[in-house]
């Protein structure tokens, strides 16, 4: 059996094209090598410089909303104050006047006070007729009516924003806003002049109706 042995002292004394291209191979590959490891570390120092770079966020502006609150306290502290609802007194002289010469002209209090029950339809109608005679004078006669509204009663007639809610009364099925249209059921009635006579110092407006005395 033969052995074989390397001598690594020895050199070679030729330099051939295959050790060319071998001896370029590796220096190709180490320089690809080398490009590599670059464009790592420089990755590697793009990433950590973003990182540290942190976002400017704005940051909100609270002296801002706290001048807007203390305006809207201010506003609500001047704001006036709603006017108190003032209720007048009436005085009861013209309601008792009033009954006085209801009383007088149409004996009103007497026919209201009197207990119709035992009296037949057709006493009733006499004596209705003379109160509403009496009434109708009394009326006339110190007072001056017209109607609220001029049209016909039955009509339709319409209502426009902002009518007068006291002088005339809406019923039956009320839904949104005005304009409103309807029937006229009643034309309603309103005072244009008063003539109740005037009264003495010493006259008691409560005495409606004197009791009489037959001597």
């Amino acid at each position: 059996m033969n052995n074989y042995a390397i001598d690594l002292t020895l050199k070679p004394t030729t330099f051939d094209l295959w050790h060319v291209c071998l001896a370029g191979t590796v220096a190709v590959l180490a320089l690809i090598l080398i490009v590599l490891l670059l464009s790592m570390v420089i990755s590697l120092a793009r990433s950590k410089k973003k990182s540290d770079i942190q976002p400017v966020v704005p940051t909100p502006e609270p002296i801002v909303k706290v001048v807007e609150k203390i305006v809207e306290v201010e506003k609500l502290v001047h704001a006036p104050a709603p006017e108190p609802v003032i209720l007048k007194e009436a005085t009861p002289d013209a309601a008792l006047q009033l009954l006085g010469l209801l009383q007088k002209e149409a004996r009103f209090i007497d026919f209201i006070k009197e207990d119709i029950a035992a009296y037949g339809d057709a006493d009733i109608g006499v004596a209705a007729r003379v109160v509403h005679e009496g009434c109708n004078k009394a009326i006339n006669e110190h007072f001056t009516l017209a109607a609220v509204r001029s049209e016909q009663e039955g009509s339709k007639i319409t209502l426009t924003q902002g009518f007068d809610a006291a002088a005339v009364r809406l019923t039956g099925n009320i839904v949104g806003n005005a304009p409103f249209t309807g029937t006229l059921v009643h034309k309603g009635w309103q005072i244009t002049n008063i003539r109740l006579p005037k009264l003495t110092a010493g006259h008691n407006a409560a005495i409606v109706a004197p009791a009489e005395v037959e001597l």
